[in-house]
């Protein structure tokens, strides 16, 4: 039998839309990169981390600060294809935990959650997480993503819609906000990664919708991790004076 070995990546691009060069943006005297990779050095899980970039400017930085950096292509379109070329540096690796690389907060203990329980049940190829409780802003914010998950604890669906129908006639049925960290068995993102973008990923612009047409199981982790992750400039601001003030 193989030995499990769970790797954690955080894949780290430059070229940002709406934030160019966030991987190396300070908050609070470090890099926002640095600061993910940090709590992911609190976990217990992981076997090994690795930042996968394609940027010389972030792997510099990275090793700097003591990161074992993975040089990957720049034709890459997601995070996900990212990490799929770093995990096919380590030939032991069996699983694989993606780190956004915008989740200066995430609570180490999710991930060794999600670590654990992907490595110690062979039904499970595919893992992420998600808050119970979410707001009538958030809910209707496409910016956050909504999923229903059945009696298994496995995901019907995500949208950046309104899901399920909100019904005042009768108990709402739970909606949950996704959070976008996500575990694989290693076969099982190397397949994934040969699969062509699905036609509900590309109109929702989910990428996990490829898995759930495709007919694989999302297994969902609840957590009450309700840290922000940083897509703008303003949120940067508002992480600073969050790690400030806990300190």
């Amino acid at each position: 039998m193989q030995k499990t070995r769970v790797l954690g990546i955080i894949p780290a691009r430059w070229a940002s839309t709406r934030f160019p060069g966030k991987p190396l943006h300070p908050i609070a005297g470090k890099p926002l990169i640095q600061l993910v990779w940090d709590q992911c050095n609190k976990t217990h899980c992981l076997d090994e981390i690795l930042i996968a970039t394609d940027d010389a400017r972030i792997a510099e930085s990275a090793e700097s600060f003591g990161a074992k950096v993975v040089m990957t292509s720049n034709d890459h379109v997601s995070g996900t294809d990212r990490i799929a070329e770093a995990a096919q540096t380590d030939q032991d690796c069996t699983h694989i935990i993606n780190i956004q690389g915008d989740e200066p907060l995430i609570d180490p203990g999710l991930i060794d959650q999600l670590a654990e329980k992907i490595s110690n049940d062979s039904t499970i190829c595919m893992i992420t997480a998600a808050v119970l409780g979410i707001n009538n802003l958030d809910l209707a914010n496409s910016n956050v993503v909504k999923t229903v998950i059945n009696k298994e604890n496995n995901a019907i669906y995500f949208s950046r819609s309104v899901i399920p129908h909100q019904n005042s006639e009768s108990p709402a049925a739970p909606c949950y906000r996704h959070k976008g960290i996500y575990g694989y068995t290693k076969d099982f993102l190397l397949k994934f990664v040969r699969w062509e973008p699905s036609p509900l990923e590309l109109a929702e612009r989910l990428e996990q919708l490829r898995a759930i047409e495709n007919g694989a199981s999302i297994h969902v982790i609840i957590t009450d991790d309700n840290s922000i992750g940083v897509d703008t400039p303003e949120q940067a601001i508002m992480v600073e004076q969050q790690i400030l003030a806990n300190t």
